[in-house]
């Protein structure tokens, strides 16, 4: 399938192309303003979809909103009509197609020359009023907020918020794009949708909000303390922002104590799910010889041989086990037995560790108990 892409150095475009290249099925066709106008013919003649996420959004001369969206627009459906192909396009409009600004009138003028043109000529659409998108490579300090905090936030540049309260409503562009995509599939297989279409997930929040989860973000590499970002908006604002780090930025120093034992060191931290760690202990040495009230933790044997013993406090029934690296395997410490573990290898030994709380020096939940 061959696909055609307007606007294609544009913020949507770069993260559509990406994914598109990761199928072997479609070949990608492009036109933006380093082109000419005279080349569209050649390339829509070439396609079987079309992309058109060209337009213009910010210009200091009204009559740029009328060429850059209205008659680009027109120029394409009239070389599909002339072509006699039924070419499929999904359109990139805005929710500003509702609102009496230069702007909202050039994009809501299209959305009305793409679905004429539909109707007329039979032609397959979808339009998508999007809101505001947020993601990796868009431009700061243009007309997105989130890459604008995020930019700023992350090479410790001041952000200017007006009001606080103000409320952004948001996307995420993978989320836009794997639904652009699926549009795509569906349209060239002539099966029928809604010709405007509503994205899912939304998200809804102040700028005051936002600008603190950022912050929160950027604190993390002082704190290692993790925010919730496996789901949802923060996962999604998370993955932005680290988009915007300096190169620098990629690696941080941890605080790493060594002593004749080997080195152990404090990797990770969340709210409520305790503290990932990780530690070496050198041949023959052991480490442990304590046991906790109620702590609890999973240790993983990356690379050596580990012997781990376990003494019940109350019964003084024992228990040990040996391990190796070349075999993952979780051992857990349990609850009113103590347990060490020491190198059995002849080379030092490397070691995960999670424990179920972040560790209290004040109340450390560990006392010393030799095996």
């Amino acid at each position: 399938m061959k696909v055609l892409i307007t606007g294609s150095n544009g913020f949507i475009a770069k993260n559509l192309k990406l994914f598109l290249k990761e199928r072997p099925d479609v070949e990608i066709f492009s036109f933006s303003k380093n082109n000419k106008i005279d080349e569209l013919n050649d390339l829509i003649n070439r396609v079987d979809f079309i992309f058109h996420l060209a337009g213009v959004n910010r210009s200091k001369k009204l009559s740029e909103f009328t060429v850059g969206n209205e008659i680009l627009t027109q120029q394409i459906c009239d070389i599909i009509k002339k072509s006699s192909k039924k070419i499929p396009i999904l359109y990139s409009s805005s929710i500003q197609a509702v609102m009496n600004n230069p702007y909202g009138v050039s994009k809501s003028n299209s959305e009305k020359i793409i679905s004429n043109f539909s109707k007329e000529n039979e032609v397959p659409i979808c339009i998508f009023r999007l809101p505001n998108v947020f993601g990796k490579w868009c431009k700061p300090n243009y007309n997105s907020v989130v890459a604008t905090f995020c930019y700023n936030i992350s090479h410790n540049i001041p952000i200017n918020i007006k009001n606080s309260e103000d409320l952004v409503n948001l996307v995420y562009i993978d989320d836009v794009i794997n639904h652009f995509i699926k549009v795509m599939d569906r349209l060239v297989k002539k099966i029928k949708i809604e010709d405007y279409q509503t994205l899912h997930p939304s998200y809804q929040i102040t700028v005051g909000n936002l600008a603190k989860q950022l912050y929160a973000y950027k604190e993390m590499q002082n704190t290692n303390i993790l925010e919730r970002v496996g789901s949802g908006l923060t996962r999604a604002l998370y993955s932005t922002y680290v988009s915007y780090l300096p190169k620098k930025q990629f690696s941080y120093n941890i605080k790493s104590h060594n002593d004749s034992r080997g080195r152990f060191a404090e990797m990770l931290k969340t709210p409520d799910c305790g503290q990932f760690s990780c530690f070496t202990i050198l041949p023959n040495i052991t480490r442990g010889n304590h046991y906790h009230h109620s702590k609890t933790e999973k240790f993983l044997v990356l690379k050596g041989k580990a012997l781990f013993k376990f003494f019940n406090l109350e019964t003084s029934e024992t228990y040990q086990l040996e391990v190796n690296g070349d075999n993952p395997e979780i051992v857990k410490s349990i609850p009113g037995w103590a347990h060490n573990i020491k190198n059995i290898g002849s080379e030092e030994i490397s070691v995960l560790l999670w424990s179920n709380e972040i560790f209290d020096q004040n109340n450390p939940d560990t006392f010393a108990y030799k095996i």
